[in-house]
């Protein structure tokens, strides 16, 4: 599958990543140019063969994650990796013969096809058209969490754009969280979980059913992407007859092509049915960011 790289034209000088440079003090940043050093020293690190994410753990600490083959969704066999933590000094022993590379998703930016519904493009008559009161916009023209659309959706195709915030301080659930509602009932996670294991409560999860089959969350900061094909389940009067099906890409790698047996908590709808949803977006007072959503129905 094509991925596009962005990498350093030339093996960086430490020192200008940030590494050995005096720290500050981390709370919730949403702009890299206020991340501070830590920042800079966090990411990803490659080579042939060899992938590294470097995660910001606050307070001038870091854990490296080793990845045989490859970064993850380009090269890992899935299965080889180690971890370490340390300080800066530690990374910069451990990436020295590696390049800091910045991917990006190939669908970012994708255009609506003809015939899409837009459901967010920056503007607010957007907002107003497809979306319930209540929903906001930052001064950026982001799209804010806590939102659901006025649009309710059967069987469609579905792109959105999302950034999570850098938050080195926290940790698990509490570190940039948002819910990405199918339907109205079945959550894909919005979480930063770059360089952990990828669990069904991480981003990319099936909430509480099931676990992405590689974790592609990019660090925190970078526009990342899903699109996903659903495909509603089917009833007969009250009896559940076939499952809901997603083909499901996080960064444009397949994460989910599979069906799912039940839907997930906390969403605006309480049962499951074929009946047509809106998306939801999960708000969890955390700054998460949406651009360019679009969807096609079927």
């Amino acid at each position: 599958m094509t991925r596009i790289w962005t990498c350093l034209t030339a093996c960086l000088c430490l020192a200008n990543l940030g590494f050995g440079a005096d720290r500050v003090a981390y709370d919730t940043i949403e702009a890299a140019e206020k991340a501070g050093p830590d920042f800079k020293v966090q990411g990803e690190y490659a080579a042939d063969g060899h992938g590294v994410q470097v995660i910001a753990l606050g307070e001038g600490q870091f854990r490296a994650v080793q990845y045989t083959g490859g970064l993850p969704g380009a090269g890992w066999d899935l299965k080889t990796k180690s971890a370490e933590e340390g300080d800066a000094a530690k990374v910069a022993t451990l990436v020295k013969d590696l390049k800091k590379v910045e991917r990006q998703s190939p669908t970012l930016g994708a255009s609506p096809p003809e015939g899409a519904i837009v459901l967010f493009d920056g503007t607010q008559a957007s907002l107003d058209q497809h979306w319930k009161p209540g929903a906001k916009m930052n001064d950026a023209g982001l799209l804010m969490p806590g939102c659901t659309t006025t649009d309710e959706f059967q069987n469609y195709t579905m792109h959105i754009e999302f950034a999570l915030p850098f938050m080195p301080n926290s940790r698990g659930q509490g570190r940039g969280n948002s819910g990405f509602y199918l339907q109205g009932r079945y959550e894909v996670q919005m979480l930063d979980s770059f360089g952990l294991d990828g669990l069904d409560n991480e981003c990319g999860g099936v909430y509480t059913v099931v676990k992405p089959d590689v974790n592609m969350c990019l660090p925190p900061l970078a526009w990342q992407t899903y699109d996903v094909d659903f495909t509603a389940a089917k009833f007969e009067g009250d009896q559940k007859t076939a499952n809901a099906k997603i083909l499901f890409k996080h960064n444009d790698v397949v994460i989910h092509d599979r069906e799912l047996e039940r839907m997930t908590p906390g969403g605006p709808l309480s049962t499951e049915s074929a009946i047509a949803g809106p998306l939801y977006l999960q708000d969890h007072s955390d700054p998460v960011r949406y651009r360019n959503i679009w969807a096609i129905k079927k």
